[in-house]
């Protein structure tokens, strides 16, 4: 194999280590960081619905059970039916945006927790100082992220609709029954807020930006490639090649070849002084010999 050939062999085995060693981070950082993305924007929607939550229990509902009978104004003072509402109204603008609360002993048998619902509500239950968990899950429409916090009686005030049927307002045992949602106690873990957000459009973007970096990246090679081989063919290639014609000449007895061009003062410049020495101590050496052999 010719000194291009070598040469060009390791740069395309270098240059290829480092694209993909530098495909694989770049992958792996834009799709962590498109996912951190998509979490920080659950939590913004997770606080926004805890504080009309903590909304709910402390202003709005103790004023209301004292004052109204109406079911409609009385639900007004629930937690999750002002958690309800506001994911309603952030529906309209984002409508792949998701919330649940989750309970395995709900009031409203729509809040009945699904499988994997339930083993975030044990995971928080078995865990008292566990205050958040998230995940990814797969969907029809792609993978969706979503973020889990325990839901725990902390103020006396949200058990007066989840002790007893007798002690809860009439109102919500008639719309969801004596059944359920009773027997709630204080400090107890009942269930998990659940906020899915998906993950499609940050990770769709992070792979356009992945694409572009490594196109941009591999035209830099390129071109980098093709200057390299240009120095090394005027550098090294085409100044050894005459060398090495002349020395092809000089070994078929041709000594009119002229000298190397010795300009410069690198390894190369070098190379043609000493061979050019070497040419003038053959050529002399030859001289002396003919000379002795014509006397």
């Amino acid at each position: 194999m010719k000194l291009r050939g070598k040469f060009n062999s390791m740069l395309v085995l270098v240059f290829g280590l480092g694209l993909g060693a530098t495909g694989y981070l770049s992958y792996k950082q834009l799709n962590e960081n498109a996912r951190d993305e998509v979490l920080s924007n659950a939590r913004v929607l997770m606080e926004t619905i805890l504080s009309a939550r903590t909304w709910a229990v402390n202003e709005v509902g103790p004023n209301l059970r004292e004052t109204v009978e109406g079911e409609d104004l009385l639900m007004m003072g629930i937690p999750s039916y002002a958690a309800d509402k506001v994911m309603e109204a952030v529906q309209k603008r984002f409508p792949e945006y998701g919330y649940r609360e989750a309970a395995l002993n709900p009031t409203n048998v729509v809040h009945r927790p699904a499988d994997w619902e339930a083993k975030i509500i044990n995971s928080f239950r078995s865990d008292a100082n566990k205050t958040e968990e998230w995940g990814i899950r797969q969907s029809p429409k792609g993978p969706i992220l979503y973020l889990a916090h325990p839901i725990q009686i902390k103020q006396a005030g949200c058990l007066a609709c989840h002790t007893t049927p007798d002690k809860s307002p009439p109102q919500v045992v008639t719309k969801y029954g004596a059944e359920n949602g009773y027997g709630w106690k204080l400090k107890e873990i009942v269930g998990a807020q659940i906020v899915s957000v998906p993950l499609s459009v940050s990770i769709d973007n992070a792979n356009r930006m992945f694409v572009t970096f490594m196109g941009t990246l591999t035209g830099v090679f390129v071109v980098l490639f093709i200057l390299l081989n240009l120095m090394l063919t005027a550098l090294i290639i085409k100044r050894v090649g005459a060398m090495a014609n002349i020395a092809d000449e000089i070994s078929k007895g041709n000594f009119e070849m002229g000298e190397f061009n010795e300009k410069g003062s690198d390894e190369v410049a070098h190379l043609s002084a000493s061979f050019n020495r070497m040419r003038r101590s053959i050529v002399k050496a030859m001289e002396i010999f003919s000379k002795q052999s014509g006397g």
